[in-house]
Formats: structure tokens, C-alpha cells, sequence
């Protein structure tokens, strides 16, 4: 089992900065590449970005791209999202997640075994 706790959210100006970070417990956390997704309300959770387990490999969604970069301190068991330039249509409730199975299909929601509890951030105009 991996243990997730995300934090970091709040509410920001448009043009505001934020830094989510998700705190890993239980299993080796360098074992798993990481994602970040998000959830607004009345959608599905969609993919943010993704970071290889040593953390050489990043990918982006198109609307993360320049904006956003995720990091990951494997000696600390966390990740990172640094979002910078937000936007209103950033809010919504941002998850980090643990994938095993290697570096593919890291969009896809399914291929994640662990989940955090997530945690809001919303963008005001």
C-alpha cells in the first residue's frame, strides 16, 4: 500500500502562483512514477502531468504546458506541482497519484493504483 496526502491548495488570484505538494508513505515511493490530475465540478478528473520514477521524465497536459512543472524529491517522499499564471478554469480539486506499472499510459487515469484525498484550489477572476 502507498499512502497519499496532498496539500498546497487554496484560493489565488487570477495570475496567482500555488505549490501542491503530495506527501508518499508506505511502499518506496521511487518505485512508482507520479501524476497529478484534477476534478472540476460536473467533470471528469482529467490529466495534469506525470514524472517518471527518478524523476528524469516529465509530460504535461497541452493546458499544463509553460504554466505548471511537477518534481518529485525522492529522498523526501514527495511530489510537487508548481503552478504559476493561473487561470479560473485551474480550479478544481487536484490529486496526486502512484503508478507501478512503468513509464506508459501515464494520462490514463486506470493506470494508477494509489489515489490521495485531493485538495482544492480555486482561481478567482
Amino acid at each position: 500500500q502507498v499512502q497519499l496526502v496532498e496539500s498546497g491548495g487554496g484560493l489565488v488570484q487570477a495570475g496567482g502562483s500555488l505549490r501542491l505538494s503530495c506527501a508518499a508513505s508506505g511502499r518506496t515511493f521511487s518505485n512508482y512514477g507520479m501524476g497529478w490530475f484534477r476534478q472540476a465540478p460536473g467533470k471528469e478528473r482529467e490529466f495534469v502531468a506525470a514524472i517518471s520514477r527518478s524523476g528524469s521524465i516529465t509530460y504535461y497536459a497541452d493546458s499544463a504546458k509553460g504554466r505548471f512543472t511537477i518534481s518529485r524529491d525522492n529522498a523526501k517522499n514527495t511530489l510537487y506541482l508548481q503552478m504559476n499564471s493561473l487561470k479560473p478554469e485551474d480550479t478544481a480539486v487536484y490529486y496526486c497519484g502512484a503508478k507501478g506499472s512503468g513509464w506508459n499510459m501515464v494520462p490514463v487515469i486506470n493506470e494508477y493504483d494509489y489515489w490521495g484525498q485531493g485538495t482544492q484550489v480555486t482561481v478567482s477572476s
